[in-house]
C-alpha cells in the first residue's frame, strides 16, 4: 500500500489500515527505524482508565447516574 510525506513531514494511513486496524483519531505511536528506509510503526496502549472521566460524565444523558442524598465530604 502507497502513502506519502506531506510538505509538514506527516505520513497518512490509508483508510483501508486505520479502519481494518480501528484507529481512532489522537491514538498514538511509536516509530522505530530499523534500517535505512525501513521504519516500524507501533500503536502504544492508551493509559489505563483513559475515557473513564468522559465516561462517567455521561452518564447523566444515559440515565445511568442516580443521585442519592450524602452527607458532605467538606469536613473530611
Amino acid at each position: 500500500m502507497k502513502t506519502r510525506v506531506s510538505s509538514k513531514g506527516q505520513v497518512v494511513l490509508p483508510a483501508e489500515l486505520r479502519e481494518l486496524d480501528r484507529i481512532e483519531i489522537g491514538q498514538e505511536f511509536d516509530i522505530e527505524r530499523i534500517d535505512r528506509g525501513q521504519y516500524r510503526l507501533v500503536r502504544l496502549d492508551p493509559p489505563p482508565n483513559q475515557g473513564v472521566v468522559d465516561w462517567l460524565l455521561s452518564c447523566p444523558e444515559k440515565d445511568f447516574f442516580v443521585p442519592i442524598e450524602s452527607e458532605s465530604t467538606d469536613n473530611l
